[in-house]
């Protein structure tokens, strides 16, 4: 009888260990994500697939949900397409546009220096700059929730941007979170995007085809940018280890970036809020 027992507890200890590679080899979990060193081509979307596949619910709470991975949308407000005056920050009369934060006293001293650099990113060469709140009632409050994601625009009042840590503490990944708190949406869901890459439906885990939606945004009369900080890398939420977004007519060219906005990002912003040439900062 204790034989047989011991054999039960082999068998099921097995079985556990078998299932846990199943679920966290890079083929197969988390949903979407590719190990970084198998194609050399991560980005900041890749990072926050990542940590959202593995520790944010699509559901933040009984109203909000999370669409296209990492924008968070409240029922019955407005949802995507956030080129409206209406739902961007307010310019000062110096030209600047000032974003009030408060951060979370649970960030250590090296993961605020990472946000602020992350910050960094953005006001280089754009007019915004982002400032500690005191009494602005328009604000980003950037807290360790789970996983990495932001509201799209400005709200007015409290927005929460979550950088959970250590998972969302990267550069590129606070960067792209700030970006859609500015009012940008992925450059994928543009709605001529067809005309510059082919999404590979079939390669797609089949319940985050939504994440692959297309919106008639302004695009501000800018070219489509494959080196977009909000561009979705090549292998974003594949089920099978194929590419789920091809380049069309372009060969060897990276989608997305790892850390740093492009020059059509930073473009994208003096446009947007019309602050001039992107060389006048």
């Amino acid at each position: 009888m204790e034989r047989i027992i011991l054999l039960c507890v082999v068998s099921t200890c097995l079985s556990a260990i078998h299932a846990q590679k199943f679920l966290f080899s890079p083929k197969w979990g988390p949903v979407g994500y590719k190990e970084h060193e198998e194609h050399g081509d991560g980005t900041a979307m890749d990072d926050i697939i990542k940590a959202n596949e593995f520790h944010a619910s699509r559901i933040i709470d009984g109203t909000t949900s999370l669409r296209e991975g990492d924008i968070a949308v409240t029922a019955g407000r407005r949802s995507k397409v956030c080129f409206a005056r209406s739902c961007l920050w307010s310019k000062s009369v110096d030209g600047h546009v000032y974003v009030a934060y408060r951060l979370s006293p649970d960030y250590s001293e090296m993961e605020t220096k990472l946000i602020k650099k992350g910050m960094e990113n953005i006001e280089k060469g754009t007019c915004v700059r982002f400032v500690p709140r005191t009494h602005q009632q328009d604000y980003i409050d950037i807290q360790p929730k789970s996983g990495c994601w932001s509201y799209l625009g400005a709200r007015g009042g409290r927005q929460t941007v979550s950088l959970q840590s250590p998972d969302c503490l990267r550069v590129g990944v606070i960067s792209h979170e700030f970006m859609h708190a500015l009012g940008f949406v992925h450059e994928q869901s543009r709605f001529d995007r067809d005309n510059y890459v082919t999404v590979m439906w079939p390669n797609i885990w089949r319940d985050r085809l939504r994440n692959f939606e297309k919106f008639k945004t302004d695009n501000l009369n800018l070219p489509y940018d494959y080196g977009s900080i909000m561009h979705f890398g090549m292998y974003a939420y594949s089920q099978d280890g194929e590419p789920t977004i091809v380049p069309k007519n372009i060969k060897n060219i990276k989608l997305g970036q790892t850390s740093s906005l492009s020059h059509i990002d930073k473009l994208k912003i003096n446009k947007l809020y019309q602050c001039g040439d992107a060389d006048d900062y």
